[in-house]
């Protein structure tokens, strides 16, 4: 029995190894997540306010330079830690990465985060302009990676096998739908906006049919697991 967990040891950082490789993509951007995070950290609230800041896609920003802020926000974290990140990032992104490939992937990622935050920000340009929101608007805070993560998430629904598929598009749809019944923001906005992208992004799964189905998935957990005994 030592001897077996002794050789299973052994084999972990070479299946870890192999596990990252599969989707290099969402690994160099959880490590460039790290470190952000942990620069934050180190910063002062004032120091922090200014960085996050500068990034942020705000109307200001966007206006004066896109593509910097476009690209620079979704490299830092408004809110949540980077633990709570790198699980989702593997139960989204890693299997979609794997499955797509790293390009339709990242193109999935793009759409969403791009197209979210124009149309969340023109939401918002519109509700400065009739004096719902203030002025001051134009510079809010506006950075990090969950519009990417949610169009991503709803992508993901073409994956898995019907009928679990509709199962899992009513609980994507309720957990990024159920906040605009609240205090809407354009956050709100955006997150659903970019899961609305992610399903319109069905053509890049077209060269990928294959299915994943949870039933016959759990079935060979089970077989497995029958034979080691």
């Amino acid at each position: 029995m030592d001897a077996v967990q002794r050789f299973r040891w052994s084999q972990l950082p070479a299946a870890a190894w192999a596990y990252v490789r599969r989707a290099p993509g969402t690994f160099i951007w959880l490590a460039i997540l790290l470190v952000t995070t942990i620069v934050m950290h180190q910063l002062s609230p004032e120091a922090l306010h200014h960085v996050l800041g500068s990034r942020s896609t705000n109307l200001h920003h966007l206006r004066e330079d896109p593509f910097h802020v476009l690209i620079t926000s979704a490299f830092w974290l408004a809110g949540g830690g980077w633990f709570g990140y790198f699980v989702l990032f593997n139960l989204f992104h890693v299997p979609v990465e794997r499955w797509l490939g790293t390009w339709r992937w990242l193109t999935v990622a793009v759409v969403a985060h791009v197209g979210a935050t124009y149309l969340s920000e023109g939401v918002l340009y519109l509700a400065i302009r009739h004096g719902e929101a203030p002025e001051s608007a134009v510079n809010t805070l506006d950075v990090g990676v969950s519009y990417a993560l949610a169009g991503v998430t709803a992508v993901l629904a073409y994956r898995i096998a019907p009928p679990w598929r509709y199962l899992y598009v009513v609980g994507v749809l309720l957990v990024y739908g159920l906040p605009l019944l609240g205090t809407l923001t354009f956050t709100d906005i955006g997150h659903f906006t970019a899961v609305l992208i992610g399903f319109a992004c069905y053509p890049l799964t077209r060269a990928r049919p294959e299915t994943w189905d949870p039933e016959e998935w759990a079935s060979s957990i089970r077989a497995r697991v029958v034979a080691h005994r």
